[in-house]
């Protein structure tokens, strides 16, 4: 019989990881799709759709928050499974997928800037000035995390199909989440699709979430 010297958290650890672990690729999905333009747009193009859709800019805000507080943690939970039959897969897509969401607020810093100027007034003119003179930080994050969340989530989803953790479609679903997004992102301009890409990728962690929720504490933390 297990002996504990207190209240037993595990339950509340994997209900807590179950839950969080869709939200952020959910989160990110849908500013995906409602975005208000284009990543390949020009900043000056970039500027004027912000401040024309203030309210829906707003929203997109507020999700990419969402994502920014439940990625990593998420990210982190499907290490804690996948590293117990693929220890370098996972080490390898954590060292490249935690950086890359870390990143995130840094890359999104200027859709906030360029919402806040425009809900105070200020002209397009002055604003797609000033958000045309980036940091070199701001350009070394966007590389992090374009690399490190694509890349990074394409080895996380190897590592789930090696793993065995959840069924194979939802480490496939994983696997190719993030290139079905950098196509609909970069190469041919697709909000849908991005939405689609991103969405795949909340479906494999929900299945992630509903085998933690499966297993017993043990399995989750076996005491010491």
């Amino acid at each position: 019989m297990t002996r504990t010297t207190g209240a037993d958290v595990r339950p509340v650890q994997r209900w807590v990881a179950a839950l969080i672990l869709p939200i952020g690729p959910a989160a990110v999905a849908l500013l995906r799709y409602f975005l208000p333009y284009d990543t390949v747009d020009d900043v000056s193009t970039i500027v004027t759709k912000i401040v024309d859709n203030l309210d829906r800019s707003s929203m997109v805000i507020w999700l990419g928050f969402i994502g920014i507080l439940t990625l990593v943690p998420g990210a982190y939970a499907v290490g804690r499974l996948t590293r117990r039959r693929a220890p370098w897969l996972t080490a390898i897509a954590l060292f490249l997928v935690v950086p890359g969401y870390l990143s995130l607020p840094w890359t999104a810093s200027s859709d906030l800037f360029t919402w806040s100027a425009g809900t105070a007034g200020l002209d397009v003119a002055s604003i797609t000035k000033a958000v045309d003179v980036t940091h070199g930080s701001m350009n070394l994050a966007g590389a992090i995390f374009v690399f490190g969340h694509v890349v990074g989530t394409v080895v996380l989803g190897i590592a789930m199909w090696r793993s065995r953790i959840v069924a194979r479609w939802a480490a496939v679903a994983v696997m190719v989440s993030q290139p079905i997004h950098f196509i609909a992102a970069i190469i041919v301009p697709n909000h849908t699709l991005d939405l689609f890409g991103w969405g795949l990728q909340a479906a494999g962690f929900a299945a992630v979430g509903w085998a933690i929720l499966r297993m017993t504490n043990d399995e989750w933390q076996p005491l010491p």
